[in-house]
This record gives C-alpha cells, structure tokens and sequence, in this order.
C-alpha cells in the first residue's frame, strides 16, 4: 500500500470538499465519503512512495515550511486508467510548487525507493479527490453535480504523513483543522 505526506486544509475548505462528496454520494455516484475513518479527510498529497518511514517526521518537523498556504480550488479532473478518479485542481502557485519541492528534497533520501513518479517536481498535479471508481458515464453525470465545478478559496494549514500499513496519520506541521 502507499504512504504519502499530504497537506491539510483549514477548516472552511476542509467543510467545503465534504460538501462536495456529500453531494455526490446523494446522487448516487463513487465518493470520498464513503470512507468512514477518522483520518479520512481532504487532503493534498505532495509525496507517495511504496513506504516513507517514521524518520523523515523529524526532518519535516525540523523544516521552516511555509504554512500556512492560501489556495484555489479549481477545475475539476478526471484522471485516467481502469478505476477512474474524479478530483478537483489545486491551482499550482508559485507558494505551493516551492512548498512541494522543498518536501521533496528534504525527504528524498529518507525514503524507502523512490517516491512515484507522478509526485515528481515538474510531473505533480496537486488535487483533492472526490471519488474514485467513476466509469466514464458518472464522470459525466459527477460534473453537473452543484459545486463540482465552481472556484472555491481555501488555506492548506497542515501537514501529515499517511502510513497505509497502520492506518495512521502524523500531524508534521501546522494544525489539523
């Protein structure tokens, strides 16, 4: 399973996007809330790799990263492959891509096998998921569902990392909510 380091948002933009999986999940379609644990939250992922060990919180925690991060919540995605995934955009400012590669190169040589490609500087695409599992007629259906397209303004707060295996989460830095 992955292990990813992901930012957080504040607790209007985190209301937001749960409004967002709420609706969807009323009209039927693959959401993001029907994940039911506590740590299931919005969130965007900066990094994942097969496994990030317990070491780099001290490296992160001993970063000054800049948080927090205002932000637009853009366009909706839908990327590819067998299981469709429906996301929205967090437009890549210059704030977020500086946050991302300074995370990168600080946790780089910690982890266990290089982190994915697609979390790579320069092949990133910052998103918050929606749903997962979405044929290509729900994708459709998905977009006309209320505030799946419009711009919102949020503030990434937080930062953890996600260990998959426990089914844990590390506040790094920042607040939680």
């Amino acid at each position: 399973m992955a292990h990813s380091l992901e930012l957080l948002f504040d607790p209007a933009g985190d209301a937001a996007i749960r409004g967002i999986w709420r609706r969807l999940a009323e009209a039927g379609l693959p959401s993001a809330a029907s994940v039911t644990a506590p740590s299931n939250r919005p969130h965007v992922t900066l990094l994942a790799a097969t496994r990030i060990g317990a070491d780099v919180d001290d490296v992160l925690r001993g970063l000054p990263l800049p948080l927090p991060v205002p932000c637009v919540v853009g366009a909706p995605l839908v990327f590819g492959g067998s299981h469709r995934t429906l996301a929205r955009l967090i437009v890549p400012s210059a704030a977020l891509l500086d946050l991302h590669e300074q995370v990168y190169r600080a946790v780089r040589p910690h982890l266990d096998g290089g982190p994915y490609p697609h979390c790579l500087p320069g092949h990133w695409t910052p998103h918050a998921t929606l749903g997962r599992r979405i044929s290509a007629e729900q994708a459709g259906v998905a977009l006309a569902v209320d505030g799946v397209g419009a711009d919102l303004t949020a503030t990434l707060v937080g930062l953890r990392r996600w260990d998959s295996d426990n089914r844990a989460d590390h506040l790094l830095a920042g607040t939680a909510d």
